[in-house]
């Protein structure tokens, strides 16, 4: 069946075909111009190399801070517990410790993470409460199908991490789970369009089996370097179905409406790694420049077979057992963390990496949760072109004390964001 190109924003490549479009990563080799009856390729082509792309990681309660700073500043750092899962990645990101929003207010200052303002501040702020994302996603325009994408929790303590705002103070609502996740970025929105998908798949279908010959006659056209790139990404997209077990369910459940609620049956801990590939892919097909992720109060400790909620053992109360339970929720944070970072790595954009074209912060708006303080938070700025290596201890009192905006203005102005102020910032930082 033949499928009419669409019109498309530059550097866009798609495959069309029973209510699917399948995004594709840049292909160098092809020509302005439509190739093939599904696969349409926009005539304005980016001159200016690869776009520059935003990630913004937060968890609800923070990390054990003893674990997690080294005692020694600089490149020469030892390297902590918590940082053991990314030392094959220490020369693409900076550990900060000494950086925070000046806010008090434990769990409810959590929702400052992304802003550096309480939502009850918000109305004496020039920009009110934005978050560093949202505020990124104004200047993006119609250049990607979605200007940014918040995925995550909405359970946990106080209502979760709630990083996202905009400009008027309304919280963006995460997209709940990877099963919606992965509808928003392949199947179109349509009734009708979501009954062709319906009907084409069968038992054992998927979104690549749907666009196979479409993609067979791309690959004719394609030269080597490009065929290899776009392998790369459909076994990406393939092993994301497989583990979503894609066929009828992912078809036959309805898109949720904004706001979105909390996803029924959605585990946090197993859900994490399928997230962290959707996001990669949403970046490596220029769906969207921007993503946000929230692991909320719905991270629990059950599912490591451990009895205390994960709530609880933040408040550990310096009781080893709590601590010792406590590290295993934060290692394996970190190590699907570092896991993101290599699949950024791993991915060819342009002129080097996509880790290379996007800056990733991770990190939390909750400092020492056993202490209800948001002083001195947990934060790792990795990729996006910066210098990295070391870890930077920055002074946490008195005139030379730089408050977290400071780096989020840093990342604006890196983004493209012509703006001298963000938040309560004082200046940049990098």
């Amino acid at each position: 069946m033949n499928h009419p190109p669409s019109r498309l924003t530059r550097r866009r490549f798609f495959l069309k075909s029973a209510g699917v479009t399948l995004a594709l990563p840049t292909l160098d080799s092809l020509l302005p111009g439509v190739l093939g009856s599904g696969l349409a390729i926009g005539a304005d082509r980016a001159k200016a190399g690869s776009p520059t792309r935003l990630v913004g990681i937060g968890n609800l309660l923070g990390f054990y801070q003893p674990e997690l700073f080294p005692k020694t500043p600089g490149p020469d750092y030892e390297v902590t517990r918590l940082l053991k899962p990314l030392a094959e990645h220490r020369q693409d990101f900076t550990l900060y410790s000494g950086l925070d929003h000046g806010v008090k207010g434990g769990h409810f200052a959590v929702h400052s993470f992304f802003t550096g303002v309480l939502s009850m501040d918000a109305k004496g702020m020039p920009e009110g409460n934005i978050s560093v994302d949202q505020r990124a996603a104004e200047t993006v325009g119609g250049a990607t199908r979605f200007p940014s994408l918040t995925v995550g929790s909405e359970d946990g303590i106080h209502g979760g991490c709630q990083m996202c705002w905009t400009r008027s103070g309304t919280r963006v609502p995460p997209i709940p789970g990877p099963a919606e996740l992965f509808r928003k970025l392949f199947i179109n929105e349509s009734a009708s369009n979501l009954n062709k998908a319906k009907d084409h798949f069968s038992l054992k279908g998927s979104i690549l089996d749907s666009v196979a010959g479409d993609a067979r006659s791309l690959e004719r056209r394609i030269d080597k370097a490009d065929r290899e790139k776009l392998d790369e990404y459909f076994t990406s997209v393939r092993e994301v179905e497989k583990q979503l077990e894609l066929s009828r369910q992912w078809v036959e459940v309805p898109k949720p409406k904004p706001p979105f609620t909390e996803p029924k049956n959605t585990n946090m801990v197993d859900d994490l790694p399928m997230l962290y590939d959707l996001m990669a892919l949403a970046l490596q097909t220029d769906s969207t420049r921007i993503a946000t992720l929230e692991i909320g109060g719905d991270f629990e400790a059950r599912y490591f077979d451990i009895k205390k909620g994960y709530h609880t053992l933040s408040h550990h109360g310096q009781l080893k057992e709590n601590i010792d339970a406590l590290l295993v929720l934060e290692d394996y944070q970190m190590q699907q963390f570092a896991r993101f970072l290599g699949k950024l790595k791993s991915i060819s954009d342009g002129d080097g990496t996509l880790l290379d074209h996007t800056m990733v912060l991770f990190g939390s708006g909750m400092a020492n949760a056993n202490a209800h303080t948001n002083k001195n938070l947990p934060i790792i700025l990795a990729g996006g072109g910066f210098q990295h290596g070391s870890y930077e201890a920055l002074p946490q009192e008195g005139l030379n004390r730089k408050p977290l905006c400071n780096l989020y203005l840093s990342m604006l102005q890196r983004f493209g964001v012509e703006i001298d102020r963000f938040g309560t910032s004082t200046g940049t930082l990098v």
